[in-house]
């Protein structure tokens, strides 16, 4: 007998096999980044030609999707977005906020990119300054590094002690849940790049003038540092992927997969929150009625001869 697939049984598939699904880090599993390629293309089978086609035409839908959960807000729907990437130096971070924001209204983006902390936010608890960065009712939030830094760079450097940084995971994992609780979407990215494709980006920042601006000295210092980065990383990754706030890993050696890779996630969460327009409060016969009677009106008085003076 032959089985027709419910609604349901192919809503199933599609999650089970979008890029949610494939990038998603589980709860609590084990993270192994030496294990995952950092040149694959997991979810898409095409060439870059093709990747760059699709990356292009999402854009239409991702654009479309803002707007209306930019117009939900304004009905009281508390939803919002939050994109947080993070990588080594060079994974493309500001590459992906440029190509995120040129995908939709910059009105209902907004762009935080975290340098190293002021005077002023260092005199504060770590989650002030990301705190007073998130994205408002009905905006996406893009965090170029993020919170995720006094996990990282603090723990490498040995910026506090051990038990401080330690305790944080739990810390951040509390705060995420209580704002997911209030309506943020949490998509948290890790840009995985390779210790071989950094080298080559390096080089060809040094091979080309006009990129000079971004190249930093300390950059080399960092690369040094690479092996405790990725246990870094990895412990952070491994704590941190909750089923508030899980984490998404994306091979970042090809920047064409990378850019489709972030799209297409925000795309399955935004289709996923599936923002509605809010509806008018007011009667919208009456309001036609009268556009209309105002225009026959202006037409009679068009054709009336003018009084003379």
């Amino acid at each position: 007998m032959e089985h027709h697939r419910t609604s349901g049984e192919e809503a199933k598939e599609a999650e089970e096999t979008s890029l949610r699904a494939l990038a998603r880090l589980r709860p609590g599993a084990p993270v192994d980044l030496a294990a995952i390629p950092s040149d694959a293309t997991p979810g898409f089978a095409g060439a870059k030609a093709a990747g760059r086609a699709e990356t292009a035409a999402m854009g239409a839908e991702l654009a479309a999707l803002q707007e209306r959960l930019y117009a939900a807000a304004t009905g009281g729907d508390r939803r919002r977005l939050l994109l947080v990437l993070q990588g080594m130096d060079t994974s493309g971070k500001g590459g992906t906020v440029k190509h995120v924001a040129g995908q939709v209204n910059p009105s209902g983006c907004r762009i935080q990119a975290f340098k190293a902390p002021t005077e002023e936010e260092r005199a504060q608890h770590f989650l002030w300054r990301v705190t007073r960065a998130l994205p408002k009712a009905g905006e996406i939030g893009v965090f170029d590094r993020s919170h995720y830094e006094d996990v990282l760079v603090v723990r490498v450097h040995g910026l506090v002690p051990e038990p401080v940084w330690t305790r944080r995971y739990d810390e951040i994992n509390a705060w995420e849940r209580a704002l997911a609780d209030d309506g943020v979407t949490f998509v948290k990215v890790f840009l995985h790049i390779g210790h071989e494709e950094q080298r080559e980006r390096l080089l060809a920042r040094l091979d080309k003038p006009h990129k000079h601006w971004k190249f930093d000295a300390g950059d080399i210092e960092e690369r040094r540092r690479w092996p405790e980065y990725q246990r870094a990383y990895a412990a952070a990754l491994e704590r941190c992927s909750t089923d508030a706030a899980p984490w998404y890993v994306v091979p970042a050696d090809r920047k064409w997969y990378r850019n489709w890779a972030v799209s297409r996630l925000l795309l399955e969460h935004l289709r996923a929150l599936d923002p509605p327009y809010p509806t008018g409060d007011f009667d919208v016969a009456a309001i036609r009625a009268r556009l209309r009677a105002e225009k026959a009106e202006a037409k009679v008085a068009k054709a009336k001869p003018q009084a003379q003076l």
